[in-house]
């Protein structure tokens, strides 16, 4: 039964929200305060819950805190209405936890819109936890039962991810909405389990499956995007890589210098690691690659050269219920090109050269049901990293509407931006695709965000 929360201390506006839902087929439940809200949320655990952001006893900051909180609601969608239109307010609400913010007046279309994306991701707002006693809990918040149909039992696919950061770990208290790892991002597809990079987000997600398969052997494929230690870091801590029973397949590409065996190695050599790769008892074993497309189990996956120091690949993994489209490290060649101390030869051939590299990437994510990609940058801030082989955000928005993609995720946060400064990068990126009447669905990426590819209902009958 989809069952909806609306906590607002204006009854006109609940009960004409209510009339709205109730012929979607929504079963309503209604409170006037915060308080009395979070005792029905408690009881009746609704799929969305709609919070007005001003009211007595209980604001909704505070009613989306102790939502939050409660396992028992770790799935339920928050949505903030408030009449307030403060940019602050919004980066808060955020920050606490909620999945959507609308202004006042919010029309029925805005509404539904709203709801749409909520309930296209789960939002864990537990961090994956970073020692071995964790793991009972963390199982306790998500039986395996249910993580197994959120992964393709019921023929949906899966996008967690695991660490979101750029260049290096910044755990602490400004980082701890969207999350302080490097770059890790799970997918379940089609019956494979398919890691994007290991960073040190890798270490939480190796403790999660552990935990998950205990004694069933695990067969999984690591695909590195290059070998810049934001993006290997992790994988000396992999705990299924210490396990004989495990079959881990780590795929790349050659390096700038050194081949992709030789440089995982490398980082696990004394005087850097009591333990070497060789020593690891998993059975692991390294391919380069050298063609643009392959396959994992039935899963297609396709490849292309990212912009950005060395040798970086992007990946596209092709699954049944949409295709995931990864570029972790890209600088747009024509933000980089249009300036005269990286242009090669004149200034009109430079620009039509870098026209043509933007559009392979385009056309290499075009349609995707989900990108994430590199958005470290700000306009400004772009300007004085110029060369250093990152996104701009505006970039990076205008690249993802040309592709006609449908979700956005913003990723490889900088390390010098704290929670405040991501949401403050969404609700630019939101405004540019309102600015251009753009369907473009954009988040930021965040530890424990769960993004579930429905497959088509006219697939299954």
């Amino acid at each position: 039964m989809n069952k909806v929360l609306l906590i607002d201390d204006e009854p006109e506006f609940r009960d004409v929200l209510a009339q709205s839902l109730e012929s979607d087929g929504w079963t309503i439940f209604q409170a006037g305060d915060g308080e009395e809200g979070i005792a029905l949320a408690e009881k009746h655990k609704p799929q969305i819950v709609l919070c007005d952001l001003m009211m007595p006893r209980c604001n909704g900051f505070a009613v989306t805190r102790a939502i939050r909180k409660n396992p028992e609601l770790r799935d339920t969608r928050i949505i903030i209405t408030t009449g307030s239109s403060y940019s602050t307010d919004r980066i808060y609400a955020f920050e606490c936890g909620a999945d959507e913010f609308l202004v006042k007046p919010v029309s029925l279309k805005e509404l539904v819109e709203a709801i749409e994306r909520a309930t296209t991701c789960r939002i864990s707002n537990q961090t994956p936890e970073a020692d071995t006693e964790s793991i009972s809990a963390i199982q306790a918040t998500l039986p395996h039962a249910k993580f197994a149909q959120a992964t393709g039992a019921d023929g949906n696919n899966l996008v967690r991810f695991w660490g979101v950061r750029g260049s290096i770990p910044t755990p602490g208290p400004c980082t701890v909405f969207y999350g302080g790892n490097t770059s890790c991002v799970e997918v379940r597809a089609d019956g494979q389990i398919i890691i994007l990079d290991a960073g040190s987000g890798i270490r939480s997600l190796g403790l999660r499956l552990s935990s998950e398969f205990k004694d069933t052997p695990i067969h999984l494929t690591l695909l590195i995007s290059h070998t810049h230690w934001d993006h290997i870091q992790g994988f000396p801590f992999f705990i299924p890589a210490y396990n004989p029973k495990n079959k881990i397949s780590v795929l790349g590409y050659e390096g700038s210098r050194e081949g992709l065996q030789s440089i995982l190695s490398a980082q696990m050599e004394s005087p850097y690691f009591p333990i070497g790769l060789n020593q690891m008892p998993g059975n692991i074993k390294i391919t380069e690659l050298s063609e643009f497309e392959f396959k994992v189990g039935d899963v297609k996956v396709t490849a292309a050269f990212t912009n950005h120091p060395g040798i970086c690949m992007g990946y596209r993994i092709h699954s049944s219920t949409g295709s995931i489209a990864y570029l972790p490290d890209n600088e747009p060649f024509q933000r980089l090109r249009s300036l005269p101390s990286h242009a090669s030869g004149d200034m009109e051939s430079a620009g039509a050269f870098a026209r043509k590299q933007d559009q392979r990437l385009i056309d290499f994510v075009k349609d995707a049901e989900v990108l994430i990609i590199d958005s470290q940058y700000n306009d400004k801030e772009y300007q004085k990293h110029v060369g250093w082989g990152h996104g701009c955000l505006d970039d990076v928005v205008a690249l993802a509407m040309m592709a006609n993609v449908k979700r956005l995720f913003l990723f490889h946060h900088d390390p010098g931006h704290d929670d405040a400064e991501i949401s403050r990068m969404v609700a630019w990126a939101r405004q540019l695709v309102a600015q251009a009447n753009s369907p473009l669905r954009v988040e930021a990426a965040r530890e424990g965000l769960e993004v579930c590819l429905k497959q088509d209902p006219k697939q299954k009958a």
